[in-house]
């Protein structure tokens, strides 16, 4: 790779921007074309008045592409809008991809890969640390970084431009300078997940898409193609993963279940438990941060969702069995006309709703 190609690719990166800073075709089977009016169809367990009501509300919203709704692992709704391209074609994910970075952790932790949540990521990522490196980088841990409490500068936001056109982003990542101690404050950062892709790249000696293929893809039965990557090769750790819809809601259902696969353990039920307990607070949004996983409450409902910038949402309401993704246009223009609010009042005006009053 040239050094003109590596500043290409990180300028558009750049245009691509990423993270939330938390700040089918008609023939597909039950999905609505575009431009179909909503009706009250049957479903089994969802409310089919307030689900009618919720495509209602979702056509209306002009960036939203997809909306995809599961109960006890059936899809009740599948349904595109504007043009969005088919339900089980990839789209970028964004920061939805750190969610997926953090069941990979969970999955070398469980192949005894990784030591665990408490190992220093130093020793892992020798080869890039300072030259003189701050005492305190030696008390980052692998959990930190998937709960974003490493302590350093964050690379999201008005610093991620000058991270993705460094000529090597885990030393950029790694040098820069601590604004909280490591376990401290939440600080969303996409260089806390690119140090765990760097990190299982490194431990593994495969690709971090090679292994979400091996790891995630062929057991779900869904395409993961690859991403976009870093100077080095290293596979982007926080942005920019390609996933269909579908595939996302198969993800979900993975969690939902426990970590079971037809049947088969995959990933382990005390990982999805780890991944979903907060540590930490965001101070944009006000959610609950755990390993990947935002926290919050639906309708008096607990919710664990995986957020990606311009409305890439994946929402699991244990209480009620249900699966919800949504995918939108991932590159709002300006960035403050993304929707994050209208989706979340989906789910818990409408969907949560739905299902409550389909139980009853």
């Amino acid at each position: 790779m040239t050094r003109r190609t590596v500043c290409v690719a990180a300028l558009m990166l750049v245009l691509a921007s990423c993270a939330p800073d938390p700040a089918a075709n008609a023939s597909e089977p039950n999905a609505t074309a575009p431009g179909t009016p909503a009706a009250a169809t049957a479903t089994r367990g969802l409310d089919p008045t307030l689900i009618a009501a919720a495509v209602a509300k979702a056509e209306a919203l002009p960036r939203l592409r997809s909306l995809l709704i599961l109960r006890d692992g059936t899809e009740e709704a599948a349904h595109r809008f504007h043009d969005g391209p088919a339900l089980d074609r990839p789209v970028n994910i964004k920061s939805a991809s750190k969610t997926v970075i953090s069941a990979l952790v969970g999955m070398a932790i469980d192949r005894d890969m990784l030591d665990g949540i408490d190992q220093p990521v130093a020793p892992l990522l020798k080869a890039d640390l300072p030259a003189n490196p701050d005492p305190r980088l030696s008390r980052i841990t692998i959990g930190h970084l998937l709960s974003m409490q490493s302590g350093l500068q964050r690379t999201s936001g008005q610093y991620y431009g000058a991270w993705v056109t460094s000529p090597n982003w885990v030393r950029y990542a790694l040098s820069r300078p601590f604004v909280e101690e490591p376990g401290g404050v939440m600080l969303y950062s996409t260089g806390n997940s690119h140090l765990l892709s760097a990190i299982l790249t490194r431990t593994t000696g495969r690709g971090t898409d090679r292994l979400a293929r091996e790891w995630l893809g062929k057991p779900l039965g869904i395409q993961i193609p690859s991403w976009a990557r870093d100077p080095q090769g290293i596979a982007f750790g926080g942005n920019d993963m390609l996933m269909s819809p579908r595939g996302l809601a198969r993800f979900g259902e993975l969690y939902r279940n426990g970590g079971r696969v037809d049947g088969r353990q995959i990933l382990s039920e005390t990982w999805i438990a780890d991944s979903w307990r907060p540590r930490g607070v965001s101070p944009w949004s006000g959610n609950g941060y755990g390993f990947g996983w935002f926290a919050s409450e639906a309708a008096g409902h607990r919710v664990h969702f995986a957020w990606g910038y311009g409305g890439q949402m994946l929402y699991i309401v244990p209480s009620l069995n249900l699966t919800v993704v949504m995918t939108s246009d991932s590159a709002p223009h300006p960035r403050a006309e993304s929707h994050i609010a209208e989706l979340h009042a989906l789910l818990a005006d409408y969907i949560v709703p739905a299902a409550r009053k389909g139980n009853a």
